[in-house]
């Protein structure tokens, strides 16, 4: 009887310790694997003031890859279909400029405000913008 109590005694000991709640140390193991790119706009929004209607008019938006990587410009996408964006389409290495521009068509009269959203590799999207009025 007394080893009947004994083994009892034993499992309910071991049954006891499988509940405990054993916390390890927690490791991060995140990091980036994003690399970072430098590139210093000369400037993001232009005002254009006042354009004549019906003459289209380009936009010149000039950047400067101050990282130590090249730069790869994915896409330049302009906010509505009177706007026509272009983009160097080689990398643009380290210490070099380059530009992206916008051809707005100037077709509607009126005051506008249009943007540029360019999107770099291994970077987050640049809005560019410019405004103006259509006389």
């Amino acid at each position: 009887m007394k080893t009947v109590k004994l083994a009892a005694l034993f499992i309910c000991g071991a049954c006891m310790m499988s509940f405990t709640n054993h916390v390890a140390p927690a490791i991060s193991t995140a990091f980036s694997l994003k690399a970072i790119t430098t590139v210093q706009w000369k400037t993001s929004s232009v005002d254009l003031g006042e354009i004549p209607q019906g003459k289209p008019v380009t936009i010149e938006f000039e950047f400067t890859n101050t990282g130590k990587e090249d730069v790869i410009i994915v896409s330049a996408q302009a906010s509505c279909g009177c706007t026509v964006a272009n983009y160097p389409k080689e990398p643009i290495a380290a210490g070099k400029s380059a530009k992206v521009t916008a051809t707005y068509n100037a077709a509607a009269m009126g005051i506008f405000t249009k943007n540029v959203t360019v999107t770099i590799k291994d970077d987050e999207p640049k809005v560019l913008s410019f405004k103006g009025t259509v006389k």
